[in-house]
Order: structure tokens, then sequence, then C-alpha cells
């Protein structure tokens, strides 16, 4: 039996409780989970849907994350008989760490004659996340149209991913992408603003007083980066910070 249960908001805390507690009274009084003194495999599946729906919701919540997720319990070996147990089943997540993605849930019987069932499931979580609207080249530099915001399964990105446009746009592409690929860290690298022997201004302040003097870049700089750079007026080297295309900034 496959159970699949998808939830696009969240419960308050006394409402999800109450949802756990009347599957597991549900599945637990009912006939058909039980049989012959033994434990059947829909009351199992029934106690890690009701888990997995607490936990995940405790997870988003906890961690403030947005979004909407599925879970589906797999499938258990309908001829599994478990001793009927005498005490209420517990469950807890045996991995991962977070409740996303592949899960196994440890389902025990504490009672006179204790076991142990581990129920594979998968939850999937959906977000809004970058995606690429057209195909684009490597060491390409990302524009305001080339990035959309798509739904996706975050569970099967192991790369990281990005949540808002603008941490895309104007950084270089580390190799060429597709229509509606997710844009993950390591397609991106910080985009050279200065380039080694560009002419530059470099602008230091302190209090009221700014100052401005010509100089020329000794390496390579993205935004914010840290670069050497020559003082044309005293030949001295100094390190600055690169905040535009052409300009540098020291601290006085």
């Amino acid at each position: 039996m496959d159970l699949k249960t998808t939830v696009s908001r969240r419960l308050p805390t006394y409402r999800r409780l109450l949802c756990v507690t009347l599957t597991l009274l549900a599945l637990g009084s009912g006939a058909a989970a039980r049989a012959d003194n033994v434990t059947l495999p829909d009351l199992l599946i029934g106690v890690t849907q009701g888990f997995l729906e607490f936990t995940v919701e405790d997870y988003l919540a906890s961690t403030q994350t947005p979004g909407r997720y599925e879970i589906e319990v797999k499938q258990l070996d309908p001829r599994l008989r478990m001793p009927m147990c005498d005490k209420e089943l517990t469950a807890s997540l045996e991995s991962p760490a977070q409740p996303i993605g592949r899960v196994t849930v440890k389902v025990r019987c504490e009672g006179a004659s204790p076991w142990t069932v581990f129920v594979p499931a998968q939850v999937k979580l959906f977000r809004d996340v970058v995606v690429v609207a057209r195909p684009l080249k490597r060491t390409g530099i990302i524009g305001f149209e080339d990035v959309v915001l798509r739904e996706r399964d975050i569970s099967q990105i192991s790369q990281g991913y990005l949540t808002s446009v603008d941490q895309a746009i104007g950084q270089k592409l580390t190799r060429p992408v597709v229509t509606d690929q997710v844009i993950t860290l390591v397609h991106l690298e910080q985009a050279e603003v200065i380039r080694k022997g560009d002419q530059v201004v470099i602008s230091a302040s302190s209090g009221g007083l700014n100052v401005r003097m010509p100089g020329e870049a000794l390496s390579n700089g993205g935004m914010s980066e840290q670069i050497r750079v020559k003082n044309l007026n005293s030949n001295r080297v100094i390190k600055a910070r690169v905040t535009a295309p052409g300009q540098v900034e020291v601290a006085l």
C-alpha cells in the first residue's frame, strides 16, 4: 500500500498533534490493522505517515523554511506480521538527520515482546528556486533576463540552490547551462569587474575627509574582493576593496 500526502500550508501545533493522534487511533483500533494478534503493515505505514507529517512541520517551522511538502511512505512486504504490541508504538527518525529526501523511520514496540521495523519513505520539499530562462555559455555573466524563479523539489538538489534572482545576477558561469536548469552554487563564481592592468580610481575616506587618487590594478578582482593596487601618485602598492568597475576603496 502506498500512502502519499501533499501539504501546502502550515498547520498549528495543536492541529498537527491532533492529526497524528487521530491517525494512530484510527489505524490502531481498526480490525484491518490487526488480525490474529499481529500488527499488519497498514498500521506501520500509518504510524510512519503521522510521525513524518509532524516531524516535517516542526522542521520547517524551526528552520523558518517556506515551501510545501509531499510524503510518500514506501510499500512494506504484505506478508510482514509483527506481534501485536501491548504498548503504544513509538517512531523516530533513523536517517538522515533532517527529514528531507529519502528517509528511514524506526517504528518500535517496547512492550512485553519488543520489536523494531524500519520503514522507508520519501519526503519532497518544494521551494521557488532560481532556474535558467535560456541557454547560457560558460564564462557568461548572468543578467536580469537570464534567470527566473520556478518551484522545484530541493530534496533532489545536493549542491546548493538560490532563492532570489539577485543572488545570481552579475555572477559568472563556470559551465554551460540549459533552459530550465536549476542554478546551483557550483555553477557560479564572482565575476571580475577589474582586471590586472586596469586604470582605477582609489578612494579613501575618514570622517568627513574624502581622497581620490589614480591607481593601477595589479590583480583581477570581483565585487567586494581585496586586490593589489599601485598608487600612481606615490608608487606604493596597497590592498584595496573593489566597489565598482574601475573603483576601489581603502580605509584611512
